[in-house]
């Protein structure tokens, strides 16, 4: 450990420090006024589309962008499943261009258009919204969250912005969940310097055993370890996750795994999720806990929001239970 002195305001000060030096602390935004207000790339991130062709664009920091085009449309809204075209660029006066292998375009508040081969393209920005938000609790539901108060979790927070809403990072205090219909709405925050799994990490475990990943994955591959995936197990079936600082919503039909007298394992557990209102798991078995996840056994378990040092913040959340 070493020394540091230094002077401040007049004063000698001393640090003690690590012979590891923590990392710089990446820039995390909350909100598209506090990104905007600091000059962020916030406005021009995001999904355009047009005829039989959409594209992604994501905000990777310091005036520098990747585009990904996909052919027929957007995921779940029309992309054919063809390999995706990728592209960087970099804004200058206003304009971000991208260039690569015949894909020229230009990026603009008004949109994005290019051609590639002699045919011309334009597309327009579009927000998408899961068709299941908002959602209400039906009768006979476990209201987990409505905003009120955070009583249902162990350690349950309100966010550090006071938006009534619920900070990652805990989980339900009744843990006997066994077979079930979830519905959880999370917003991720924006960090266009962050990469992989620092990138707005956190994720919805059931019965705090197997979890559905939770990460700003927005125009990435879609694997195991990527939003919506059964983390490092399986990965989803399209990767519907939309830009950070867009409310998403998981609904998810869960089915415990079956145990005999002995206390032996009959049937594994069986998953669907939509994500954004698209099946991105279906009648998928999880043959055993997730990374972090409890052992398995013939007791339910909780529903855990996992923290990971995010701030990653969720509403509306319920389950019904099911025989």
């Amino acid at each position: 450990m070493k020394m540091l002195h230094y002077l401040t305001a007049g004063l000698c000060v001393s640090v003690q420090l690590h012979a590891q030096e923590a990392k710089p602390k990446i820039p995390t935004y909350l909100t598209v006024e506090t990104a905007r207000a600091e000059g962020v790339d916030v406005d021009l991130q995001g999904e355009y589309a047009g005829e039989k062709l959409g594209a992604q664009v994501i905000a990777l920091g310091n005036g520098t962008f990747r585009a990904v085009l996909l052919q027929g449309g957007l995921p779940g809204a029309g992309w054919d499943g063809s390999a995706k075209v990728e592209i960087e660029g970099k804004l200058e006066a206003g304009l971000v261009s991208f260039d690569k292998d015949g894909w020229k375009a230009a990026l603009s508040p008004d949109g994005l258009s290019g051609e590639r081969e002699g045919a011309k393209f334009a597309l327009k920005r579009i927000v998408r919204k899961s068709p299941t938000l908002g959602a209400k609790a039906p009768e006979g539901a476990v209201v987990l969250f409505d905003g009120s108060n955070c009583d249902a979790f162990e350690g349950g927070h309100f966010d550090d912005l006071n938006r009534n809403l619920l900070a990652s990072g805990s989980k339900t205090k009744r843990d006997d969940f066994q077979n079930y219909s979830l519905h959880v709405e999370f917003i991720l925050p924006f960090k266009p310097l962050g990469r992989g799994q620092d990138r707005a990490n956190s994720g919805v475990y059931m019965q705090d055993r197997y979890e559905v990943q939770v990460l700003d994955s927005f125009g990435l591959k879609g694997l195991n370890n990527e939003c919506g995936g059964i983390y490092s197990k399986t990965p989803p079936s399209v990767n519907m996750c939309l830009p950070p600082l867009t409310w998403q919503t998981y609904d998810i039909e869960f089915a415990a795994a079956k145990f005999d007298a002995e206390g032996m394992k009959t049937q594994n557990a069986v998953i669907t999720v939509k994500h954004n209102g698209v099946v991105i798991h279906e009648n998928v078995e999880i043959a055993s806990p997730t990374g972090g996840g409890k052992k398995e056994g013939p007791t339910g378990g909780a529903i855990q929001l996992q923290g990971h040092g995010n701030p990653v913040c969720y509403r509306n959340v319920w389950l019904v239970p099911k025989p």
